[in-house]
């Protein structure tokens, strides 16, 4: 059987577009999409990815009305988390850690929610290597 090889894009609706773009791209340094095809669009780094389906009346997402959640790895949720607060953002770390790692939560500048997550495992780099 032919299988995808992995996601190729995330598309969803937004009041300002193009706003929006630019909040991902200064806080969670995503790539924009690119205006040329000589541009590159954003790569992410190879690491797990989870595609799981919630019930219709999960509140795990937040807003009943909410049908879908962007989940980001990240390598050091403690750097992340300290990036996106002293930028005023508003995030709520969740104090356990999970046999599959930590997470965090906030939300775009439209209410989107979003969880961040440092899979268990992950080396965290030392400062020399930045």
């Amino acid at each position: 059987m032919e299988k995808v090889t992995g996601i190729g894009g995330i598309f969803f609706r937004a009041k300002d577009p193009a706003a929006l773009s630019r909040w991902y791209t200064e806080h969670l340094g995503i790539d924009p999409v690119p205006d040329t095809y000589q541009q590159s669009p954003w790569w992410q780094q190879k690491g797990p990815t989870v595609f799981a389906p919630f019930p219709a009346d999960s509140d795990y997402f937040g807003k009943p009305e909410q049908a879908w959640m962007l989940n980001f790895r990240v390598l050091d949720l403690d750097k992340m988390v300290a990036q996106l607060t002293a930028s005023a953002i508003e995030v709520q770390l969740d104090p356990e850690t999970y046999p599959n790692g930590r997470f965090a939560r906030l939300h775009d500048p439209e209410g989107n929610p979003i969880e961040l997550w440092q899979p268990a495992g992950i080396d965290i780099p030392s400062a020399a290597d930045d």
